[in-house]
């Protein structure tokens, strides 16, 4: 087994899974492990990261020496290559036709989704994070714990590779032994914020990241992978030698042709394909979930996109995890006799309750990193340290006027530049040229930090996505039409993170050029810029008040599972792929269990 086509695909399998990303890797690899036939349906094209990845060529080998254009929006050596906020041939619209109301939709369409170019950002929620309305009112409870969800954190950061340390800070999760690498050492300029910040109070450590800081241990980790299960073993013994430890060549964004970093497509994929059990269709554009007169799942209905002909494929159980917004909308067009509003919807809660991450952005020039001697500072290609929330008592207390934190991500240093000037504004003006620009380039050059803020965001009833009832794509199917509001919380928030930039900016020595407008609506990333949106099949502990059980297994059909971010019940500030993954390791464990009990 491996890439099929519509007419070599089987007749039936055991389970289909729709999405190649964080959710649907993850899904694959466990139920294929285990011995599940799986078929995996992916809307984008088939993408090798090994002969792909473009790792050593500089940004002068680029149009625009590698600048952002609208179809490349993170620059021509993103690995994103058919996706973005705008597909041709794939509309979404907007409900209002107010600025601030808009959401943006982000497609990867390609095999691995937004594994490929993702941050890697691998942080694990708190047990303040599943029970945030317990706390303060607000939102919702998951019905889980952290606890219920610890085990799959420890086993998704020992197979994917996780550097970082334990902090023993507050709602920010240690890790047992032996699940974590070392982080890389911090940067001149991270070391610097690090040390001014402690003046107000702010903690600096060791982000976790999805790279390889060193090779795994290919010898004792499998066995607490798959307990009893020696033929899994070996499989990812072997994978995990073929992996080699990132030598800090070039950004991480571009993919990784050496495997140093997650991407479904390096990591989850290959021992999954190695098993035998898995087949991956790519060019799938699943429309909907097929139903019998019982209602029982029997499997999807899906669209060639080479030759625009649909078609259907068969399995005993069915994983959507095509992202929040895309399983949203299969759900919804799966409609039947039985499933009148779609598929999960007997509710009315498919497509509700969609939440992005909060975020807002400052930068500042410091002069006490002009003109620091050259030396190498690409690193793992990305962050190497960060700042987690650190006001909960503060906020507790009902001091802050908002009710959910934010962590700070923030970079400096000589990174190689791309498509842009890398002094500052007052030399731009200057226009210098000749010895004058390149005395100005050596003295300015890594003098700049640029601080991103992300936080969380409370679901609110205005914030959902439907169908359109007049808008189809290029194959018929009708689309996505997105509402959006930010409530006060939101944006009182982000205009706390831009006085704490400018204030850190100041410990260090450092000038804003601007002051922050306490207006946080002026600051605040729409929604959906920053790709972090979860939600639309919450789950929760009844039918009335969720779309997914405990277990991502929707109330209506009970051999339809949801593996990616849409089970979310709250976004905390913590980046939410890690969180993807464990989610839907546990949910492929359930599938597996509901088949050997006959349940499906």
């Amino acid at each position: 087994m491996a890439f099929v086509t519509p007419s070599s695909a089987a007749e039936r399998y055991d389970v289909i899974v729709v999405g190649s990303g964080a959710g649907g890797g993850q899904a694959a690899y466990t139920l294929t492990m285990d011995g599940a036939r799986v078929l995996m349906i992916e809307a984008g094209r088939n993408y090798d990261p090994r002969s792909e990845t473009p790792m050593f060529q500089t940004p002068d080998k680029a149009p625009l020496r590698g600048a952002a254009t609208p179809d490349k929006p993170f620059g021509f050596f993103d690995a994103t290559i058919d996706g973005g906020w705008s597909v041709p041939g794939e509309p979404y619209t907007n409900a209002s036709e107010e600025k601030e109301r808009q959401f943006s939709w982000w497609r990867a369409r390609m095999l691995g989704g937004r594994t490929n170019h993702w941050a890697r950002h691998a942080l694990r929620n708190g047990p303040y994070d599943y029970k945030p309305r317990s706390r303060d009112g607000l939102g919702f409870d998951w019905p889980i714990s952290y606890e219920d969800v610890s085990p799959y954190y420890d086993k998704v950061e020992m197979l994917i590779g996780v550097y970082g340390s334990n902090s023993g800070l507050e709602n920010t999760p240690d890790s047992p032994e032996g699940c974590l690498l070392p982080p890389p050492k911090a940067r001149i300029g991270e070391l610097l914020a690090r040390q001014r910040g402690r003046k107000l109070g702010i903690p600096v450590i060791p982000i976790r990241r999805a790279v390889l800081s060193r090779p795994l241990d290919h010898r004792t980790i499998p066995a607490k992978l798959h307990p009893g299960n020696a033929r899994a073993q070996r499989i990812i013994a072997e994978d995990m030698q073929n992996r080699a430890a990132c030598f800090w060549a070039t950004s991480c964004g571009r993919g990784c042709s050496i495997r140093a970093n997650y991407q479904s497509t390096t990591v989850h994929l290959p021992p999954a394909l190695a098993t035998g059990h898995l087949d991956i269709l790519t060019n799938g554009m699943v429309r909907e979930v097929s139903v019998d007169a019982s209602g029982k799942a029997t499997g999807v209905i899906y669209i060639d996109k080479a030759t625009g002909l649909e078609h259907r494929a068969s399995a005993r159980a069915v994983v959507l995890a095509a992202s929040a917004c895309e399983t949203v909308r299969v759900l919804l067009n799966s409609k039947s006799a039985q499933f009148p509003g779609g598929i999960g919807n007997s509710g009315g809660l498919v497509g509700k309750y969609i939440m992005d991450t909060v975020g807002a952005n400052w930068r500042g020039q410091i002069p006490l990193l002009e003109g620091l001697p050259p030396h190498n500072e690409d690193g793992a290609g990305g962050l190497h340290v960060y700042a987690p929330w650190w006001l909960y008592k503060e906020q507790r207390a009902g001091k802050l006027g908002f009710a959910r934190g934010y962590h700070i991500e923030f970079g400096t240093g000589k990174g190689m530049p791309g498509g842009y000037a890398p002094f500052t504004p007052d030399v731009d003006a200057k226009t210098s040229f000749g010895v004058r620009m390149k005395e100005d380039a050596r003295r300015y050059y890594g003098s700049q930090i640029g601080f991103s803020g992300r936080g969380e965001m409370i679901p609110n009833k205005d914030s959902f996505c439907e169908l359109d009832p007049k808008v189809v794509d290029k194959w018929g199917i009708p689309v996505l039409r997105f509402s959006w509001k930010w409530s006060d919380h939101e944006t009182r928030q982000v205009a706390h993170m831009q006085r704490m930039f400018a204030d850190w900016i100041e410990a260090m020595g450092g000038v804003n050029k601007t002051q922050p407008d306490p207006d946080g609506r002026k600051a605040i990333e729409p929604g959906g810029r920053v790709i972090h949106e979860v939600g639309g099949t919450i789950m929760g502990t009844d039918a009335a008040t969720s779309v997914t059980n405990p277990w991502s297994q929707t109330w209506d059909v009970k051999n339809v599972f949801v593996a990616d971010g849409g089970v979310f019940a709250s976004n905390a500030d913590k980046n939410p792929t890690l969180t993807i993954m464990a989610l839907a390791w546990r949910a492929a464990d359930r599938v597996l269990d509901e088949m050997r009990r006959g349940n499906i």
